[in-house]
């Protein structure tokens, strides 16, 4: 730490870059970088290389390779590239690679040379084959900019949701762009390119000329151009050495430098720290790199060998064959605390901790210089934003130490920001190591956020690790460990070398009941893998039956299927699975199967009832369920419109129920073929509507439409109870006001229902005089209701007396009026207390 500021570089007054080395580069290149296609993913993502990839020769030594390191410089996976000529490659969002072939086909790649899936750019690219490419990243997701031989530009913003866009032409152009970039304004992609000393803007719909805000008239042709890592600058550099830097929009400058160097440059790109307001770019040529910014000054550094630069949130990775190093401007806390002779807060606590190991009195006279200012939560507060911003483990240690000692002299210093940083800077260390080789700054990994670190931890296959670091950091099983897991479980699948019930047993023994973890998922992996018989196996381990049956069923295991949801005893789910079996297996194989699962072939059948009858007649055909096809004929009937279809239903019902020895639904079946037939008889007869009428109901309309000797017959013919038939009889003669009819009956014979009815329906036809003939017929025990129902509360009160029933005198009494039955009151009264005496 004695020489810490020497690799610092003045840019400007308050202003320094530093560039120190990530790591030494283990690939061991032969090649150029020059000589190489080369794409490295931000974020310390990894680095992709294609070999020979200028070569046109056919024979397999001199195939194109294609090969894939980590940031340290470790191979990953390579391939040889057996497709079509390659344009660009680029990396996406989520870490997969793009490679842009000549005809417009994009091939997608994971992290270890696998194929993923493929999109074409369209038929006019195909046509016109690919000059240039471009992969570009914006707030929709990773897109494509194609320049194809016809000179026009094709987009795709998301290649996730691939919607081609042909931008407009440029008028008069007959050569490719000498530089071109794409740019987002108001949330949409646009081109700008420039030709000669002109600059032009496409969008949708129009192509229009722009020229910068302060650009010098004597500028010249422009070379190069970059956009900022978050897009919003824009820098442009001429063939006079000059470099314009301003806004994105192209409506503010920024400031502009005047390089001595007027050669196009190998690669030109922001070197920008977020909140920061300084304005930097990096121009690179073969063995010479260039910082300038809003200074007259510059940095200059020889490079040694060719270099590839590498746009990063706040800084520039700069890889070549035997090193990756990393340039950035320093962080303002850093800058604070190891400036030559600084006085502020963090720089004096460093010094006094220092002072306070080597038991020094000075660390005594450096904390009273902080404290008497007030400035010592400031202090620790600048040492751990320090920390996280150094590389070096040493160099963090020292600043956590001083931040340590800092807050052991405040009472209400709250400690989670240095807990929190100690946790972040484990984990930063712990992906930079060089097995590893994720070199991410601090401010990186807080725009990465942990959740996104641990997929690309994930995606590198690195399981151990990510669940350590999930454990460490106490992140929710969902969130973290289940979820890695389930990843490693997935990945396991795939692995060949095992047999399957191996593989289930050692997933089993790993994931156990752990929350989060889906099976169903594991296991349509290892079917997609073509593994089915593990798939099977990983199933048994799913709780959710509603998750193994549409598997089972996509794996064409529907009997297992139909087994799985039947002991799941959610009738959904069988309904589900028989539905699927009626439309794969022919009709006779579907119905052996039902066979064997009567749960499923009750429930079946609950639905043929509703929705395919003439399925159902089948169902019992094949079973010989006489009883249910007897009551199905039944059924069946009713939907004939003719009575002749309606009467060879029932008689079919009638067989059945013979044959399945049911002799009460035979007889009553055989009677309701019976009345069908007389009820035809009546209606052609009287021409009246008899049809469908139960047989009361037909017994009651002969009576109301006066034909008592129809309705005589039917009541012997159908053996009608005598009461039921009574009954039916003085009501419908009732309704039809048929008095002196009722009172032929009524003497015709004994009546079985007794005469109270015959009082109680007069009276509710409201006609007393017809009730009051009846009530003496009443027998004594229910002549005082009948009195009472005609209104007779004299004779009613007599009949009580004579009964000597105290209840029936009560009854009377209740009924009496004081103003016209004083006189029966009275004598109720009289023979209550004669009765009561007793």
């Amino acid at each position: 730490m004695d020489c810490y500021t020497a690799n610092w570089n003045p840019l400007g007054e308050d202003t320094f870059y530093r560039k120190f080395e990530l790591y030494t580069m283990g690939w061991n290149l032969k090649e150029e970088l020059r000589d190489c296609m080369v794409a490295a993913a931000p974020y310390g993502g990894p680095i992709a290389l294609l070999k020979n990839h200028t070569r046109r020769e056919k024979s397999p030594g001199a195939r194109p390779l294609l090969e894939i390191y980590s940031a340290s410089g470790l191979l990953l996976a390579s391939i040889p590239w057996k497709s079509g000529q390659l344009v660009q490659l680029g990396w996406t969002a989520g870490e997969d690679l793009l490679c842009i072939q000549e005809d417009g086909t994009v091939l997608i790649y994971n992290l270890f040379c696998e194929f993923k899936r493929h999109f074409s750019m369209g038929n006019e690219v195909l046509q016109n084959h690919v000059l240039e490419a471009k992969v570009f990243h914006s707030e929709f997701g990773t897109g494509v900019a194609i320049l194809t031989g016809s000179h026009r530009f094709s987009l795709a913003t998301n290649i996730e949701d691939l919607k081609l866009r042909r931008m407009p032409e440029v008028p008069g152009l007959q050569q490719p762009p000498s530089c071109w970039a794409v740019l987002s304004q108001d949330r949409v992609a646009i081109v700008l390119l420039a030709v000669g000393q002109d600059l032009y803007l496409l969008d949708s719909t129009s192509c229009s000329m722009v020229t910068p805000p302060g650009m010098s008239p004597s500028a010249g042709a422009y070379l190069q151009m970059a956009v900022s890592f978050n897009h919003r600058c824009l820098a442009l550099f001429t063939d006079t050495g000059y470099i314009w830097m301003g806004l994105a929009s192209l409506k503010e400058k920024l400031c502009e430098f005047h390089c001595s160097i007027r050669s196009p440059p190998k690669q030109m790109v922001w070197c920008m720290r977020p909140r920061s307001r300084q304005r930097a770019v990096v121009v690179a040529w073969e063995r010479q790199l260039l910082v300038a910014g809003s200074s007259s000054e510059c940095i200059q550094f020889v490079l040694d060998e060719d270099s590839h630069l590498v746009p990063e949130l706040d800084g520039v990775r700069l890889l070549s064959r035997s090193s990756h190093e990393f340039l950035q401007e320093i962080p303002e806390a850093s800058q604070e605390i190891f400036r030559i002779a600084s006085m502020a807060p963090g720089a004096l606590l460093l010094e006094a901790q220092k002072e306070y190991e080597k038991e020094s009195q000075k660390a005594d006279e450096y904390l009273r210089e902080i404290k008497d200012q007030k400035l010592l939560p400031e202090a620790v507060s600048q040492c751990i934003e320090a920390a996280g911003h150094e590389h070096e483990p040493d160099t963090q240690k020292a600043l956590l130490r001083a931040a340590s000692f800092g807050k052991c002299f405040l009472d209400k210093f709250p400690p989670e920001s240095f807990v929190r940083m100690c946790q972040d800077l484990r984990v930063l260390n712990a992906i930079r190591d060089y097995q590893i080789g994720i070199p991410l700054t601090f401010t990186q990994y807080k725009r990465l956020t942990i959740e996104v670190l641990l997929d690309r931890l994930v995606l590198r296959r690195l399981y151990p690790l990510a669940i350590r670091m999930c454990e460490y950091l106490r992140l929710s099983e969902i969130q973290g460990v289940s979820r890695i897991l389930a990843h490693w479980a997935c990945y396991k699948v795939q692995q060949k070398d095992k047999s399957d019930e191996e593989v289930a047993q050692a997933i089993n023994h790993k994931l156990g009941d752990t929350p989060g973890i889906s099976y169903s998922e594991i296991a349509a992996r290892a079917y997609d893998c073509g593994r089915t018989e593990l798939a099977i196996k990983l199933l048994e381990y799913e709780p959710r039956s509603g998750e193994q049956v549409p598997l089972l069923l996509k794996m064409k295991r529907s009997k297992l299927a139909l087994s799985k949801a039947i002991e799941s005893g959610d009738t959904d789910l069988v309904y589900t699975v028989v539905l699927h079996l009626k439309n794969e297996l022919n009709r006779g194989t579907f119905f052996m199967t039902l066979q064997n699962q009567p749960v499923a072939l009750s429930l079946y059948r609950q639905f043929c009832k509703h929705q395919e009858r003439a399925t159902l007649k089948d169902l019992y055909n094949q079973d010989d369920s006489h009883q249910e096809l007897g009551s199905f004929h039944v059924h069946a009937s009713y939907s004939e419109k003719r009575i002749e279809g309606r009467v060879g239903a029932l008689q079919n019902a009638l067989d059945e129920f013979y044959k399945a020895k049911n002799e009460f639904a035979a007889k009553a079946t055989e009677e309701q073929v019976k009345l069908l037939r007389l009820q035809r008889h009546l209606q052609e007869d009287l021409d009246r509507p008899y049809l469908d009428l139960s047989l009361h109901d037909t017994v009651s309309n002969l009576i109301l439409d006066g034909h008592h000797k129809r309705a005589e017959q039917l009541y012997r013919e159908f053996k009608i109870p005598d009461k039921r038939y009574w009954w039916l009889k003085i009501s419908a003669l009732a309704n039809r006001g048929d008095w002196e009819e009722m009172e032929r009956f009524s003497k015709s014979k004994k009546s079985p229902i007794g005469y109270l009815p015959f009082v109680e329906i007069a009276v509710k036809h409201h006609n007393r005089y017809e009730a009051k003939k009846y009530a003496p017929r009443v027998p004594p025990e229910q002549r005082v209701r009948a009195f009472v129902l005609v209104g007779d509360l004299d004779q009613a009160a007599d009949a009580a007396i004579e009964h000597k029933n105290e209840a029936e005198m009560s009854f009377v009494l209740s009924k009496c009026s004081a103003s016209t039955d004083a006189a029966v009151a009275e004598k109720l009264n009289r023979a209550r207390a004669q009765l009561l005496k007793k």
